[in-house]
C-alpha cells in the first residue's frame, strides 16, 4: 500500500498541500468547514498525521526533556524518593507538553546517552561524581538543571541541606545520651566495608553522601565520639543487611546508628531483629528521606525529613525558566537553591540503656 501524504489528502479533496498542512498544524487558517473536510478524508485514507521527527527538525526543538540518573534506571522504580521526585516533575511538565525522557549516565556499546539523545534540555539528578554526562550536555549547549549535585558555577542547581538534617539526626542522638554510634552510608567510592577514615573518604563521594556523612561528624567529633563508619555501593536494603549483621555483631556494637537513607535503615532494623535485639531498646536508628517506608516500618522510623514533592516543583520551575530564558536569546542567571530539611522523631529512639 502507497505511503499516505500531505499530498495524497491534498489530491483527494482538491486543495493545496499547504492547506492540508494548515489543517493539522494552523487550524485558525481555516473555516470549521474546510478542516474537518480534511480531516475526515485524512482518517479514510489511514493517515496518521505529520511525521514528529520532521516537524521537531523544521521547529529545531524535540518537545522532550532528559532526565539523566544514575548507572542503573531501576533507580528510578526501585526508589521511593526517586519516584516521587520524577512523579513531581512529571505532573509540573504535563501542562506544558514537553515529554520526560529517562537517560542513564553509563555508555553502553558506544551509546552515550547525554550525548546521542534527541533532547531539548536536561535535569540531572543524583549522578556519579565524575560528571561526565553533564560534560556532553555541556558540550551541546543544552539548559541544565542540577539536582542533589555539587552546585556548580553557571549551571542552576537544586539541593536540600543534607549537612544541617545530618547534624539534627546526629545531634538527636548526643542528646538522647549515645556515645556508640554507628553510621551506614552508601556510595562513598571504593569497595563496600568499614571506613578507618570517614573524612578522606567522604572527600571522593557523591555530593549527597559526603553531606550527610559530614553533617553527622560535624556533631559526633566535638561530643568526642568516633563514629564506626561502613559504606555500600548503593541505597540498598540488601546489602544494608548484610553489613548491619557485621557491624551489630562486634564487640563495640553502637547502641545507636545514623543511616544514609530509610532503605538502609530498614535493612539494619531487619539485622537487628534476627539477632534478638529490641528498637529502640536495644539500639536506636535514625534514617534520612521520610520516605513512606519511614511510616510503615515497626516501631516508625525516626528520620531527616526532606521536601521531595517541593524538590520536583522547583526543579521544573527552574528548567522552565532556563528554557524561556534560551528561545528570548538570553542566558538565565544561575541560582543555587538549598531547600531546608527537618529531623522528625518516632519511635526508633530512645535514651541507651545502662
Amino acid at each position: 500500500m502507497a505511503r499516505v501524504t500531505l499530498q495524497t489528502i491534498a489530491d483527494q479533496v482538491g486543495v493545496s498541500r499547504m492547506t492540508v498542512s494548515n489543517a493539522f498544524s494552523r487550524p485558525d487558517q481555516l473555516s470549521a468547514s474546510m478542516r474537518q473536510t480534511i480531516l475526515d478524508a485524512a482518517k479514510k485514507l489511514g493517515y496518521a498525521g505529520p511525521d514528529p521527527a520532521a516537524r521537531n527538525l523544521a521547529r529545531g526543538t524535540t518537545n522532550a526533556i532528559g532526565i539523566v540518573l544514575t548507572s542503573s534506571l531501576r533507580y528510578a522504580f526501585d526508589d521511593d524518593i526517586a519516584t516521587g521526585f520524577l512523579g513531581t516533575i512529571a505532573g509540573e511538565l504535563a501542562p506544558t507538553g514537553l515529554a520526560i525522557t529517562l537517560l542513564s549516565s553509563a555508555v553502553v556499546d558506544d551509546v552515550i546517552p547525554a550525548r546521542d539523545v534527541p533532547m531539548d534540555a536536561a535535569i540531572v539528578y543524583s549522578c556519579d561524581p565524575d560528571m561526565t554526562a553533564a560534560d556532553w550536555l555541556t558540550r551541546r549547549n543544552l539548559p541544565m538543571v542540577f539536582v542533589d549535585q555539587e552546585p556548580t558555577k553557571g549551571v542552576t542547581s537544586i539541593n536540600v541541606d543534607d549537612r544541617g538534617g545530618g547534624r539534627a539526626a546526629a545531634q538527636h542522638l548526643v542528646d538522647l545520651g549515645h556515645t556508640r554510634v554507628g553510621v551506614m552510608t552508601a556510595a562513598l567510592g571504593g569497595a563496600p566495608g568499614f571506613v578507618a577514615d570517614p573524612v578522606a573518604h567522604a572527600a571522593g563521594s557523591k555530593y549527597v553522601s559526603r553531606e550527610r556523612l559530614l553533617g553527622y561528624l560535624d556533631v559526633l567529633t566535638p561530643a568526642g565520639i568516633t563514629p564506626v563508619v561502613h559504606r555500600q555501593l548503593n541505597s540498598d536494603d540488601t546489602e544494608a543487611h548484610a553489613a548491619a549483621l557485621e557491624l551489630l555483631g562486634r564487640p563495640d556494637r553502637p547502641t545507636a546508628v545514623l543511616c544514609f537513607s530509610d532503605v538502609i535503615a530498614s535493612g539494619v532494623m531487619r539485622a537487628a531483629e534476627e539477632l534478638g535485639l529490641s528498637i529502640p531498646g536495644d539500639l536506636s536508628l535514625v534514617g534520612f528521606d521520610d520516605s513512606p517506608l519511614a511510616r510503615r516500618l515497626r516501631p516508625q522510623l525516626t528520620t531527616v525529613r526532606q521536601d521531595i514533592a517541593e524538590k520536583g516543583r522547583t526543579a521544573a520551575t527552574e528548567l522552565r525558566r532556563v528554557m524561556d530564558a534560551r528561545r528570548a536569546g538570553t542566558k538565565a542567571r544561575a541560582r543555587h537553591v538549598l531547600l531546608p530539611t527537618e529531623l522528625v522523631v518516632r519511635g526508633s529512639t530512645a535514651k541507651p540503656r545502662r
